[in-house]
C-alpha cells in the first residue's frame, strides 16, 4: 500500500511538471516537489536515502549554484550520476522535485548521489529526511534581511542542522569566514579550505558593508592579516586566541584576470594541481575550493579536477556571457553588499571605462528592503564608468545612489523597462566594447526570461 502510494506521488508530480512545461508556464523547477510531496509526506526521506552514495547539501549566502555545478561536474567525471537541482530550486520542494524527475514509478533512484544547493534558512528542513554524507557550508553575509534577519540566526540555524546529522556525515566548510568556522569548528571531522595568498588581499581592514567583525567567543574585533572578500580572510581574537582554522585545501598563486577569469593552485592532502577557470572574480575561486573539497572528500581524485574547471562555462546569469548584435554582454548576479562590491571589482579591472546597466528589483526572492545598496561601494564607479543604465522595480533608488555615489547626472540612463534598458546599454557601446549586466535575482531571471524570448540564451532551467 505505501508503496502504491509512492508511486501515486511520483506519478502526480511527473503530470504536473508535463502540464507546466505544455502550457509554457516554467521548468517545472518547484510545483512538482510540492504536488509529489501532498501525496507522499515523506517524499525527500523515502527517495533521497536510496542513493547509493548518499547526497551533498550545499548551502550558503552567495555561490551555491556554481558551487553545486561544479561539484556535479567532478563527480561526473569520475563516472558519478548526480540528480542535482541544478536550476537553483534550493528549498525543499526543488529538491524533491529533483529527485522525482529521476525516479522510476516504483521509488528507485537512477543516480549515484544527490548534489542539492539549499537555502540558508531552510538547511535544518532537509538535514533529518536526506542524511547527508556532506554538507558544505560556504558563507555567510547579510542577505535579504526582511526575511532572514541578521546572519547570526542564520547561523543558529546552521548549528542546529548539524547537531542532526548522522555520526558518519562530513562537514565541509569555509575557514576563511569567522562566522562560518565558528558553526562548525567543533564538528568532528570537518573539512576546511580557503585562500593562502596575501598577494590577493585587499588590505588588513575590514570595508565598512563587512559582516564579521567581532570575535563570537569573547566579543572583541578581530585583527586581520589579510581579508580577501567582505569579512573573509585570515583572522585571530588577540582576547581568547581564537583564530582562523588550518586550511586543509587551499588556494594559492591566486592571479585574477578580471572577466576573463583566473588562475591558481590548489594545495591539498592528496597534493598540488594549477586550475584555470573562466568563471571570474575571487568569490569563483572559492566557488572552485568547495568544490574540490568536496570532491576531495567523496574520494574524487585530484587530477580529474583541473580538466572540469578549465571546460566549466558560467552558469546562467554568474558570469555568463552573450552575444547580443556582435557585442559580448556580461551578465554577474549581485544581491548583496560583499556580492556587489566584489562584481564592481572584477567589471573594473580592465584598462578602461564601463558601460552597465544595474537592474535592481524587490521582489519576494530579492528582498523588500533595498536600504543594502547604501553599503555598496558604487564609489569606486567615479571616473571608471562612462554609462549606467539603471532599470528595475527600484530603477529609482538605483539611480539616487549613483547619483551621491558621484557618477555625473549625464552618465545615468532612467529606463525602468528592463528590455529597452538592455537595448539602451548595447547602442552605448564602442567597437568591441563589452556590457556589463549586473541585476538582482529576480532582476536577473525576467531579463534573461527576455533574452531567451529573442532567442539570445536558452530558458535557465535548459541551461
Amino acid at each position: 500500500m505505501t508503496d502504491l502510494r509512492l508511486g501515486a506521488g511520483i506519478l502526480a508530480g511527473r503530470l504536473s511538471a508535463a502540464l507546466i512545461r505544455a502550457l509554457g508556464a516554467g521548468g517545472a523547477t518547484t510545483m512538482p516537489g510540492r504536488v509529489a510531496s501532498a501525496v507522499v509526506p515523506d517524499l525527500l526521506a523515502r527517495l533521497g536515502r536510496r542513493l547509493a552514495h548518499g547526497s551533498v547539501l550545499i548551502t550558503g549566502t552567495n555561490g551555491k549554484t556554481t558551487t553545486a555545478r561544479l561539484l556535479t561536474g567532478m563527480l561526473s567525471r569520475a563516472g558519478w550520476r548526480s540528480i542535482h537541482n541544478r536550476a537553483g530550486a534550493n528549498l525543499p520542494a526543488g529538491i524533491a522535485a529533483a529527485l522525482l524527475a529521476h525516479s522510476t514509478l516504483g521509488g528507485q533512484v537512477r543516480g549515484h548521489v544527490g548534489v542539492f544547493e539549499v537555502d540558508e534558512a531552510t538547511l535544518p528542513l532537509v538535514v533529518e529526511p536526506l542524511r547527508p554524507r556532506a554538507v558544505v557550508l560556504g558563507n555567510l553575509f547579510r542577505d535579504q534581511l526582511d526575511r532572514y534577519g541578521e546572519i547570526d540566526l542564520v547561523a543558529d540555524r546552521w548549528r542546529d542542522a548539524l547537531r542532526r546529522l548522522g555520526k558518519d556525515a562530513v562537514v565541509i566548510y569555509n575557514a576563511d569566514d569567522p562566522l562560518v568556522a565558528d558553526v562548525a569548528r567543533d564538528y568532528p571531522g570537518a573539512r576546511t579550505f580557503g585562500i593562502a595568498d596575501p598577494g590577493v588581499r585587499r588590505g588588513e581592514m575590514l570595508e565598512h558593508a563587512a559582516d564579521g567583525r567581532y570575535c563570537y567567543r569573547c566579543g572583541i574585533p578581530y585583527r586581520y592579516s589579510a581579508v580577501y572578500l567582505g569579512h573573509l580572510g585570515e583572522y585571530r581574537c588577540d582576547r581568547c586566541t581564537t583564530a582562523r582554522p588550518t586550511l586543509r585545501v587551499a588556494a594559492q598563486n591566486v592571479r585574477l584576470r578580471g572577466i576573463a577569469g583566473s588562475i591558481s593552485t590548489l594545495s591539498t592532502p592528496e597534493g598540488r594541481a594549477d586550475v584555470s577557470t573562466r568563471l571570474p572574480g575571487l568569490y569563483n575561486v572559492y566557488n572552485i575550493l568547495a568544490a574540490s573539497t568536496a570532491a576531495l572528500t567523496l574520494g574524487i581524485t585530484l587530477e580529474l579536477i583541473p580538466a572540469v574547471v578549465r571546460d566549466f562555462i558560467p552558469v546562467f546569469g554568474r558570469g555568463e556571457r552573450i552575444t547580443i548584435d556582435g557585442h559580448h554582454v556580461y551578465m554577474l548576479l549581485a544581491k548583496n553588499p560583499a556580492g556587489f562590491n566584489e562584481v564592481l571589482r572584477t567589471v573594473l579591472s580592465g584598462a578602461r571605462p564601463i558601460v552597465a546597466v544595474m537592474a535592481i528589483s524587490d521582489r519576494t526572492a530579492d528582498g523588500r528592503d533595498v536600504s543594502w545598496l547604501w553599503d555598496v561601494d558604487f564609489e569606486m564607479l567615479r571616473g571608471y564608468c562612462r554609462a549606467a543604465v539603471v532599470t528595475g522595480i527600484r530603477a529609482h533608488d538605483m539611480a539616487v545612489r549613483l547619483k551621491y555615489a558621484g557618477l555625473p547626472e549625464e552618465a545615468i540612463t532612467l529606463e525602468p523597462d528592463e528590455e529597452r534598458a538592455i537595448r539602451r546599454g548595447v547602442e552605448m557601446l564602442g567597437l568591441d566594447e563589452p556590457l556589463y549586466v549586473l541585476p538582482t535575482y529576480t532582476a536577473m531571471l525576467r531579463i534573461r526570461a527576455l533574452l531567451a524570448r529573442r532567442g539570445y540564451v536558452r530558458a535557465f532551467w535548459e541551461d
